[in-house]
């Protein structure tokens, strides 16, 4: 496991521009996001790029509470572990936003998020308490120290930033969101919601299929 300097070193270097392809859009507070989390791997006939975003920041409007009872019965159909609420929630999930960033950085996106996720709607544990965030971050071999400095750099910041902004520009409004880019005439869309990953599924084999 590398020390805190040489990841920092990593982090401080500009961020990687956003992939073309494919795109997942997440917030680790957003139960949503981690039912379509758990399912996206094995429903998407392509890979996706994992971006974590600001999903306060893509609302035109306030968010409404989450439906607890229909994210509750969902997570039974889908064979997931019975969900456990943190305590408060919503709990602010910009500490947890800030290292998934990290993770995407040193290519651990989908690890880190999912053992996010796990902790915070498996596990009921809030994702503002830094300890809570470590643990997801062990799961995946993320160094700890590293994380906490990362969390503060003005790269991972930025990166956070500008990822939430592109996402807004695709026509983000909530998350999870897939973006479904062009391909073969057919223009980019953004789908939205866990329910609508069978339709975000069609629309990249679609565009799979399809001459560049």
């Amino acid at each position: 496991m590398p020390d805190g300097d040489a990841v920092l070193e990593v982090v401080e270097a500009a961020a990687p521009a956003p992939a073309d392809g494919p795109a997942f859009y997440l917030d680790l507070g957003s139960p949503e996001s981690y039912l379509a989390a758990e399912r996206i791997l094995t429903t998407l006939p392509v890979a996706c790029e994992w971006i974590p975003v600001r999903a306060a920041e893509l609302a035109s409007a306030p968010t409404p509470p989450a439906d607890r009872a229909a994210i509750e019965t969902r997570a039974g159909a889908l064979g997931l572990q019975a969900v456990r609420w943190p305590e408060p929630f919503p709990f602010d999930s910009d500490l947890a936003q800030l290292a998934a960033t990290y993770a995407k950085s040193i290519g651990r996106a989908v690890a880190f998020s999912l053992a996010a996720f796990r902790q915070a709607f498996a596990g009921g544990r809030d994702l503002s308490v830094p300890d809570h965030v470590l643990i997801a971050g062990a799961a995946c071999e993320m160094h700890p120290t590293a994380i906490l400095r990362a969390v503060e750099t003005r790269g991972v910041r930025r990166a956070l930033d500008e990822a939430t902004a592109l996402a807004r520009a695709r026509g983000a409004r909530s998350v999870p969101a897939i973006w479904v880019p062009p391909a073969g005439g057919a223009p980019g869309e953004t789908i939205h919601g866990e329910a609508a990953m069978d339709a975000a599924a069609a629309a990249l084999a679609a565009r799979a299929g399809s001459p560049s």
